[in-house]
């Protein structure tokens, strides 16, 4: 699938390696810790549900305890231009795990692939995001709560490109306006986490075969807000970190002291191993009162 609205010539970025664990642990205990699990993509195929069964196990059984699960989208294998019986199956798959497997609290964030978007059928009331929001029972696509002494900011980065027969990570003027209320009603000293889809910054989209001295990279890969979206939390400086997926590989960038994590994917590539050199894996992160965190991604 091609992705619209090219982005090109970004340079200036660091990546890190595909596994990597923050600075030492503070003294004093964490406030929370949370699981981020993303590109889940489960389907009735490939021993997906054993696999992401045992993923789940494997979460559950870190010392300490994981408290929260933090879903960053693409829940289900694909809800683009599928038939409505095919997506029901789908997300019976993913309640039944979860139902059988998990007993942690989750929260979630839309992906591209729990989107319908089938261009013969706008009409119906199925069309686009209402169907998946219906089914993690989300009253609206982006949200945000407080736990542990930190806030939490959860984003709705995919959107319809200007031609309406694709997506690209952005947030829109409305959700954009929502952000900055919700960034300048937020006390100074109160920590945020951000968690979108699509990755407002990331650096792998430069890791590309028989490129030489050029890139692209597209509206679909990363959002085309980036610019706005960092000068926004340039003036809040207690935003401190950004999880997302997408991309189905693991890099970190920090940049304006926020750190940009993209997670990698439960699936890998699709659930059929590595993609590149990212396993199938989860990020773990340790949350402190005072802004700081510890992150780790863990291959189950």
């Amino acid at each position: 699938m091609r992705r619209r609205a090219a982005l090109k010539n970004l340079g200036g970025l660091l990546a890190a390696p595909a596994v990597h664990v923050g600075a030492a642990a503070p003294a004093e205990q964490p406030v929370l810790r949370i699981a981020h699990l993303t590109d889940i993509h489960l389907k009735n195929d490939l021993g997906a549900p054993a696999k992401f069964a045992r993923c789940l196990h494997h979460v559950q059984q870190q010392t300490p305890k994981v408290q929260l699960i933090m879903n960053g989208g693409d829940v289900v294998f694909d809800m683009n231009k599928e038939n409505l019986s095919s997506i029901d199956d789908q997300w019976k798959l993913m309640k039944s795990v979860l139902k059988a497997e998990c007993s942690l609290p989750m929260v979630y964030c839309l992906g591209n692939h729990d989107i319908w978007w089938h261009e013969n059928t706008k009409g119906q009331a199925t069309y686009g995001k209402q169907y998946a929001m219906q089914q993690l029972e989300l009253a609206k696509p982006y949200y945000s709560f407080s736990r542990g002494g930190w806030k939490f900011i959860v984003l709705d980065s995919v959107h319809l490109d200007v031609d309406a027969t694709w997506y690209i990570g952005k947030l829109g003027d409305e959700q954009f306006a929502w952000l900055e209320n919700e960034l300048r009603t937020t006390p100074a000293t109160t920590p945020v986490l951000v968690m979108s889809h699509i990755p407002i910054l990331t650096a792998v989209l430069m890791i590309q075969d028989n490129v030489v001295n050029r890139w692209e990279m597209l509206g679909g890969d990363m959002h085309t807000d980036t610019a706005k979206i960092i000068n926004l939390f340039y003036q809040h400086p207690n935003v401190k970190l950004c999880l997302s997926g997408h991309l189905h590989l693991r890099d970190k960038v920090v940049y304006n002291n926020v750190t940009y994590l993209c997670n990698g994917a439960v699936s890998g590539a699709w659930w059929k191993g590595n993609l590149r050199e990212t396993a199938p894996g989860y990020g773990v992160l340790d949350l402190y009162a005072d802004g700081r965190f510890t992150e780790s991604y863990v291959n189950y």
